[in-house]
């Protein structure tokens, strides 16, 4: 596998948004979105990037897509570069790294799903017994899987800052009944589904993290990344032992590095050591690789 590294998208005329990883075109009713190989801790962009990361996210998420189809409608049209308008076309840097997807009015919530006791979740179990004012048993330990999922959404927050758990109650008054009962029961039937076809090769699925938007049609659909190890939390089946932290298939490497230096999870990003880079390009692409059955070809 061929190691490559695109931290900046330059399609000349065309300006993007620049995201934290994603470079996004506006089309009009379709967007180009570029996923580089930046990565984000701590709501920070470090100064140097994870190697084919991009491209490994894209095509997992379109495995996804893929797998998914049928169950929920979702927003890509191509990952193909010979497929998308011009100047995209003819950028083949791009390749494997790009979406061409219908544009949607994204929705104000992060739809996070919650299979096991984790994160954020398990402070406020702590403090509380809850979980986003979702009351759970008493006696849980740290990484315990809950008796069933629990859709607990939170605020979208602007770049450098943090999103906020929110009740469901909260999420109605933000988007409306109907469509808040609609993005938690499509969020935990997805969540059910992709865990039942991970565990089958060797993963759990700890958490994860949908982002739902209005299509021009008026119908809901899946938008983003899917279950990929930026939005989501995988643990190793065989390794699995509640009652501790777990092994994960995602940045813990750059977080661990970052807590260890004294990181003040502001300002700008740091250089990451060649080890942190190689160990975490490593768990992606095994990510990758479980969940698909597939070898990376870059």
């Amino acid at each position: 596998m061929m190691a490559t590294m695109l931290l900046r998208s330059d399609v000349p005329g065309l300006v993007p948004r620049r995201g934290k990883v994603r470079d996004i075109y506006d089309l009009g009713k379709e967007l180009v979105i570029v996923a580089t190989d930046r990565i984000s801790a701590f709501d920070v962009v470090m100064a140097n990037g994870i190697p084919n990361k991009g491209r490994i996210l894209t095509q997992l998420s379109k495995f996804w897509f893929d797998f998914l189809d049928g169950l929920v409608g979702h927003h890509l049209l191509t990952d193909r570069i010979d497929q998308m308008p011009a100047p995209f076309n003819r950028h083949r840097e791009l390749e494997g790294r790009t979406m061409l997807v219908k544009k949607a009015k994204v929705l104000p919530v992060e739809c996070i799903v919650r299979g096991y006791l984790v994160g954020s979740g398990w402070k406020e179990y702590k403090a509380t017994g809850t979980v986003c004012g979702i009351r759970l048993p008493a006696g849980l330990r740290l990484a315990d899987k809950l008796p069933e999922p629990i859709f607990t959404p939170s605020t979208k927050a602007e770049q450098g800052q943090h999103d906020q758990n929110v009740s469901f109650q909260q999420c109605v008054d933000m988007v409306g009944r109907e469509t808040a009962e609609f993005i938690r029961q499509k969020s935990i039937e997805i969540f059910a589904k992709a865990g039942r076809y991970a565990a089958s090769r060797g993963l759990l699925i700890a958490d994860t993290k949908f982002e739902w938007g209005i299509a021009d049609d008026g119908r809901i659909i899946l938008v983003d990344e899917v279950l990929t190890p930026d939005s989501s939390r995988f643990w190793p089946a065989d390794r699995y032992q509640p009652g501790r932290d777990q092994e994960s298939f995602d940045k813990q490497f750059v977080r661990d590095y970052l807590e260890r230096i004294g990181f003040d999870k502001s300002g700008p990003g740091v250089v990451l050591p060649d080890e942190v880079v190689q160990q975490t390009a490593a768990r992606y692409l095994e990510a990758y690789q479980r969940l698909t059955g597939r070898v990376f070809s870059g």
